[in-house]
């Protein structure tokens, strides 16, 4: 029996002016801000709003529920995860069991980070590979598994 094919694109996709989309991505039914970038290799998914002037690096997942802010920087192979596998495993399309994620401004996300449904305030910087489980509340550098912030 032959397997049921779905076509990675671009679609349905609500953009602001001057936004750039590097194909192959798989960019559906989301909104996207005026001078945004999206890299190739890229999925966001539906419902996901990305504000003006955030770049998007390649190989980056943004899953439904999240929303991102302003003057963003999502880094190659970033990571955003909206099932916590809360009831011990995924929730397997219960979405009443997915949690969402808010990303503020002026945010930077670092290459192959992980974000799991957390809300994170403006002007953060998580760093390369760092998981981050909680909400970030004050800005910072953020690093490591959980994530930490950094003193100085």
């Amino acid at each position: 029996m032959p397997p049921d094919l779905k076509s990675a694109g671009i679609r349905d996709v609500t953009c602001g002016a001057d936004v750039t989309i590097v194909e192959p991505s798989n960019v559906y039914r989301c909104t996207l801000g005026d001078d945004c970038f999206v890299g190739p290799f890229v999925e966001i998914q539906a419902g996901v709003v990305i504000g003006a002037r955030t770049r998007v690096q390649s190989h980056a997942f943004i899953c439904e529920l999240v929303t991102i802010g302003e003057d963003c920087f999502i880094s190659h192979g970033a990571m955003f995860i909206n099932d916590s596998f809360s009831g011990g495993g995924p929730a397997r399309g219960d979405r009443t069991r997915w949690g969402h994620t808010r990303i503020g401004n002026n945010v930077s996300i670092g290459t192959n980070a992980t974000i799991m449904p957390v809300s994170i305030c403006d002007d953060v910087v998580v760093g390369a590979g760092a998981v981050v489980t909680k909400d970030i509340t004050e800005p910072g550098f953020y690093v490591g598994n959980p994530a930490r912030r950094m003193e100085h």
